[in-house]
C-alpha cells in the first residue's frame, strides 16, 4: 500500500530541486521577527527625538502643508486629509490616520494643539469624534511653526512606499515638540511614555543649555520644574519626576483639583474642578458612586457631573457630620482622582531607540536646530550666490551694452550668441543664458539701477550668511532668538500646580515671609489675616469686630505667626496635628474662616485646645534642644522631646494620655534653663524650672504641676520663660476685663546676706544672668521658685468684680495686646499703655464689656505696621479700674507688695 502511494507522488526533477532553498526555521523566524519589530519601532510606535513626531503625525502635517491647508486658509474636510495621507505616504488603515488627526486637535489631549479642528472632535467625558466626513481641519499656528524652512533643504527627504513621491524624514521644527506635547506608544519589546511640559519652561531650559553646555540636570530643573498637563491638576511630589529627569525613568502622581464650598445651610460640598490627565469625568463620577454603594467610602450623599464646555465641575455632596478632608483623601486613594503616570523617555536617536534624560532631550533638540540653521544658511548662501552670479552677468552686459546688442543681432542662432558672450566677454554659460533671456525693459535706466542695488544687497547678504557659517556663537544666538520668538508667540502659564511632599523641597521658597494673625473660633473655624488690619486703640475702648461668628461661636485662639512656620495643633483629647501657616486660607478681619476639620482629620467629638508655633521643625539641632511642655486643666504637666513630634502625619499622633474628666489645656515650647509657670482660675500661680519635670514619651500621662483649690477650679494658662528674656513681663487678664503686667525678672543691684528663713527664701530666687557684654548680673524672680505640685502664690486679687482669671501671657513692653470677647469684639492695645503693678495687685480695666459678655481669648503680638493713631475708632474711653484710688487706673494695692505671699 505504501509503495502504491509513493508511486502516486509527483517525481521531483533536478531542476526543481535547485529552486528550493533550505534554511534553518529558527534563524528564519528570528530574522523575520527582528525585521518586523524594527519596522514597528522605527516606522510606527516611537517618536523621533528631533521633531517629537511618529511617522503618521509627520505625514499628516506634511500632507496638510502640501495641500496648503494652513492656519490662515479655510478648513478642509478631514476625509480629504486622510485620503491624501493614505494615498501618498501612509499605506495603513484610515482609522489610524484619523485618530492621529483627532488627537492633535483635542485641547484636553495635547498640551499645545497642532491641528485646528472644526466640528465634533469628542469630549473629555469619553465621547467619540464624529466621522471624518463631518469634521474639518487645518493646521494650527504652532503646527505651521514646525514646517518653517522645510523648502530650504534643511532636512532629508526619502521616497514614499511606492517610490513615486518624496516625504521628509523629519520636520525642521522650531518647537521642542517631544518635551512640550510628550508621546506614548507600545513597540515590540519596548514602549515610550513621555509627559507633556510647559513651553515657556522648556524654552527657558533650552536657552540655559545654550548658554552653558555643561549645565547639570539639577540646574535645568530650575527651569523645567515638572510636567504640565493640558487638564491641569496638582502634581503631588517631585521625587519621581526628579528620577525621570535624571534617568529617563520615573513616576508622576497627579491629583485632581478640589475645592470645599460651604452652602447657605452650613453643609459643605466637595467640588472637583480639574481631573487628572486622560481621566474620563463620567467614569470618575460612576466610580465614586460605586465606592459609596460598596461602603468603601462613607459620608457621601450624592455625586453629579455638572461639567460643560466652560470647564470641569463634579459635585460631591457629603453628610453634615462628615469631615470633608477625610473624604477627599479617600477619593484620592480609591478613585482616579489621583493617578500615577510612569515616565519612560524612549525615543529614536539616529534611528535607534534610546532612553533619554532631561539634558539629553534638550541637547538633541538644540543639536538638531543647529543642523537646521546650518543647512538653511548654506541653502540661502547657495541661492544668493546663484542670483549674484546672474546679476554679475547682467552687470557685464550693461557695461558693454552696445557690443552685446550688436553680437546678439549678428548671431544667426541663440547658441552662437551664447558662445559669443562666453568667449568675448568672459561670461559663464549660466550668465550668457540669463543675458539672452533678459527682457528689453530691464535696459531702461531705472531698471539698471535696480540691478545694481540688488547686487549690492546680495553681496551684503552673502557676507552675512558666510559670517554665520564661520561663527558658531552667532548660529547659537540665532537659535536663541528663534526660541524666544516662539516663546513670546505660544508660551503660557503652567496649568498643573506642583505640591511638594513633606520630605521634599519646600514650597516655602515661593511664599513671602511675613507675620500674620491666626484666629481659631470655638466651633473650629480658622483663618489667617494680615496683622495691620487691626488698628491700635487706647485701653478701655470698645474695640472692633475680629471675626464674624455664628451666634453660639466666638474667637478662642488668636496669635501671630510667620508664614514659613509650622503650627502644631493639640486637641482636648491629647492628639497633635501639623499645618503650615501658609496652608491656612487667608481671610479678612471680619470673615469667619474655614472649618478646621476640612484641613485636618480631627474627629467630630474632639476640638482644638491650643496651638503653638514651631519655627524650625526640620532643623535637627533645633528639635534636639527643645521640649514640649503640656498641661491639663486638672493640673497635670508633662514634658516630651520635640524630636518625638518632628515627623508630621496626616492622621495626627497621641501627644498625651488624658484621664477621664480631664482635658489638655496648653502646650509650650521650652529648652534647658527655662522656667514654667502655671496659673489657675482662683488667682494662684506656681513657678518652677522645667528640669523639675523629667522627659517622657508621647503616650505618657504626666505628673502633677499645681494643686487646685476646689472641684470647680482649673488651670487657665501656662507660660515658659527663658533666662535670656530678662525683659519679659507676666500679663494676667480676668474674665471681666481687668489686667496687669508684672516683670518676671527684677534686676537686683545689691543683696545683703542676712539670716532668717524668709530672707533665705528670697535669696533662693536670686539668679545670675550674663548681659550683652558677658558680665553677670543679679536678678530676682517676682514669683518664688518652688517645686512642681505646690499651691504657688497669689498672682491677682480675685473678686466678684474682676471675675476669675482667664488669661496668662508673657509679653514685652513693645508688644501689642489683642483681647477677644465671646461676642466677637476684639481690641488691640499697646502693652506699655498698661501700667506695671505688683504681683498681688488687682490691675486696671483693659476693656469695657457688656454685663453678659466675657473675655474669651487674649494674645500678644510683636509691634508692627499699625494703621491709625492711638485715638482711632475709640467709641468709649476706659475709666478707672475697680478699686482705683490714685486716678491712674491702678488699684489701691498696686506697688505695695511686701514679699511673696504663700496661700495656705
Amino acid at each position: 500500500m505504501d509503495q502504491n502511494n509513493d508511486n502516486l507522488l509527483p517525481q521531483e526533477t533536478p531542476e526543481e530541486n535547485d529552486k528550493i532553498i533550505r534554511v534553518n526555521i529558527e534563524e528564519q523566524m528570528k530574522t523575520a521577527y527582528i525585521d518586523y519589530s524594527m519596522s514597528v519601532i522605527v516606522g510606527r510606535a516611537l517618536p523621533d527625538v528631533r521633531d517629537g513626531l511618529k511617522p503618521v503625525h509627520r505625514r499628516v502635517l506634511f500632507a496638510m502643508h502640501e495641500l496648503g491647508n494652513t492656519f490662515n486658509k479655510p478648513h478642509k474636510k478631514s476625509a480629504r486629509i486622510v485620503g491624501e495621507v493614505l494615498g501618498k505616504y501612509h499605506p495603513h488603515g484610515d482609522t489610524s490616520v484619523y485618530d492621529a488627526i483627532v488627537r492633535m486637535a483635542q485641547p484636553w489631549s495635547m498640551r499645545y494643539m497642532v491641528v485646528d479642528g472644526q466640528g465634533n472632535f469628542g469630549s473629555a467625558d469619553g465621547d467619540g469624534p464624529a466621522a471624518m466626513r463631518y469634521t474639518e481641519v487645518r493646521m494650527h499656528k504652532l503646527g505651521e511653526a514646525m514646517m518653517e524652512d522645510l523648502d530650504k533643504e534643511t532636512v532629508d527627504f526619502s521616497l514614499n512606499f511606492d517610490d513615486s513621491l518624496e516625504e521628509p524624514t523629519v520636520l525642521p521644527t522650531r518647537i521642542p515638540q517631544l518635551l512640550v506635547n510628550g508621546s506614548s506608544g507600545i513597540a515590540v519589546g519596548m514602549a515610550t511614555n513621555m509627559m507633556p511640559h510647559n513651553l515657556t519652561e522648556v524654552i527657558d531650559g533650552c536657552i540655559a543649555y545654550i548658554d552653558d553646555r555643561d549645565i547639570t540636570i539639577e540646574d535645568l530643573m530650575k527651569y523645567v520644574k515638572a510636567p504640565d498637563f493640558p487638564t491641569g491638576g496638582i502634581i503631588f511630589g517631585v521625587e519621581g519626576i526628579k528620577a525621570g529627569f535624571m534617568t529617563g525613568r520615573g513616576r508622576v502622581v497627579l491629583r485632581g483639583k478640589v475645592n470645599v464650598e460651604t452652602q447657605k445651610n452650613g453643609r459643605e460640598t466637595i467640588v472637583i474642578t480639574e481631573v487628572p490627565y486622560q481621566v474620563n469625568r463620567d467614569a470618575l463620577t460612576e466610580k465614586i458612586g460605586y465606592l459609596v454603594n460598596s461602603k468603601i467610602i462613607d459620608g457621601i450623599t450624592h455625586v453629579a457631573n455638572e461639567s460643560n464646555k466652560e470647564g470641569t465641575r463634579v459635585v460631591v455632596e457629603i453628610r453634615r457630620d462628615a469631615v470633608a478632608q477625610v473624604i477627599i483623601n479617600q477619593l484620592y486613594k480609591y478613585s482616579e482622582l489621583q493617578k500615577s503616570y510612569g515616565i519612560n523617555n524612549v525615543a529614536l536617536v539616529n534611528g535607534r531607540p534610546r532612553t533619554l534624560n532631561l539634558k539629553d532631550l534638550i541637547s538633541e533638540f538644540i543639536t538638531f536646530r543647529h543642523e537646521v540653521v546650518v543647512r538653511r544658511t548654506e541653502y540661502e548662501l547657495r541661492e544668493a550666490k546663484k542670483r549674484a552670479h546672474i546679476l554679475e552677468g547682467y552687470l557685464i552686459a550693461l557695461d558693454h551694452l552696445d557690443a552685446v546688442i550688436a553680437l546678439i543681432r549678428n548671431s544667426t542662432t541663440p547658441d552662437i550668441a551664447k558662445e559669443g558672450l562666453i568667449t568675448q566677454f568672459g561670461m559663464t554659460e549660466i550668465q550668457a543664458k540669463a543675458v539672452l533671456e533678459l527682457r528689453l525693459q530691464r535696459l531702461t535706466g531705472m531698471e539698471i539701477n535696480k540691478i545694481v542695488e540688488e547686487h549690492a544687497e546680495l553681496m551684503k547678504l552673502i557676507a552675512h550668511l558666510q559670517g554665520i557659517l564661520d561663527n558658531v556663537d552667532q548660529r547659537y544666538q540665532i537659535i536663541k532668538d528663534e526660541l524666544l520668538e516662539i516663546q513670546k508667540k505660544f508660551g503660557d502659564e503652567r496649568k498643573s500646580e506642583i505640591h511638594y511632599m513633606a520630605d521634599e523641597m519646600s514650597i516655602e521658597d515661593l511664599i513671602e515671609k511675613e507675620d500674620v494673625i491666626i484666629t481659631v473660633s470655638h466651633l473650629g473655624y480658622i483663618k489667617r489675616t494680615s496683622a495691620d488690619e487691626y488698628r491700635s486703640q487706647r485701653r478701655g475702648g470698645r474695640g472692633a469686630m475680629g471675626g464674624k461668628t455664628r451666634e453660639e461661636d466666638y474667637i478662642e485662639h488668636l496669635f501671630v505667626a510667620s508664614t514659613h512656620h509650622t503650627l502644631m495643633f493639640f486637641t482636648e483629647k491629647g492628639r497633635c496635628y501639623w499645618l503650615k501657616v501658609y496652608e491656612i486660607p487667608e481671610g479678612d478681619k471680619n470673615g469667619r474662616g474655614r472649618a478646621i476639620q476640612n484641613m485636618m482629620q480631627i474627629p467630630a467629638d474632639d476640638k482644638i485646645r491650643t496651638v503653638i508655633d514651631v519655627p524650625k521643625l526640620e532643623d535637627k539641632e533645633f528639635i534636639d534642644s527643645h521640649f514640649l511642655v503640656l498641661c491639663t486643666k486638672k493640673g497635670i504637666i508633662k514634658k516630651t522631646r520635640l524630636e518625638d513630634f518632628s515627623r508630621p502625619r496626616s492622621t495626627g499622633v497621641n501627644a498625651i494620655t488624658i484621664e477621664e474628666g480631664d482635658e489638655l489645656l496648653d502646650v509650650s515650647l521650652t529648652q534647658d534653663g527655662d522656667y514654667v509657670m502655671m496659673a489657675i482660675r482662683s488667682g494662684r500661680a506656681v513657678c518652677f524650672p522645667q528640669e523639675k519635670v523629667r522627659p517622657t514619651g508621647r503616650g505618657a500621662i504626666g505628673v502633677f504641676g499645681i494643686e487646685l483649690d476646689e472641684n470647680n477650679d482649673e488651670v487657665i494658662g501656662m507660660i515658659c520663660v527663658s533666662k535670656k528674656e530678662v525683659n519679659k513681663q507676666i500679663m494676667v487678664v480676668s474674665e471681666k476685663g481687668m489686667g496687669k503686667r508684672t516683670p518676671f525678672f527684677k534686676k537686683v543691684e545689691e543683696i545683703e546676706a542676712v539670716e532668717g528663713e524668709e530672707q533665705a527664701e528670697d535669696a533662693s530666687n536670686i539668679i545670675l544672668i550674663n548681659d550683652e557684654n558677658g558680665d553677670p548680673q543679679k536678678y530676682a524672680l517676682s514669683y518664688r521658685v518652688t517645686n512642681r505640685g505646690g499651691k504657688g502664690v497669689k498672682t491677682m486679687n480675685i473678686t466678684d468684680k474682676t471675675g476669675p482669671l482667664v488669661g496668662l501671657l508673657i509679653v514685652d513692653e513693645s508688644d501689642d495686646l489683642i483681647i477677644t470677647c465671646e461676642s466677637g469684639v476684639t481690641i488691640r492695645m499697646k502693652v506699655d499703655n498698661i501700667r506695671e503693678t505688683g504681683r498681688t495687685a488687682q490691675g486696671v480695666k483693659l476693656i469695657n464689656i457688656d454685663a453678659k459678655d466675657k473675655i474669651a481669648a487674649v494674645a500678644s503680638i510683636k509691634e508692627q505696621a499699625v494703621v491709625g493713631s492711638d485715638d482711632d475708632d475709640i467709641t468709649e474711653e476706659g475709666g478707672e479700674a475697680e478699686g482705683a484710688g490714685n486716678g491712674d487706673g491702678e488699684s489701691d494695692d498696686a506697688g505695695t507688695e511686701t514679699g511673696p505671699e504663700v496661700v495656705g
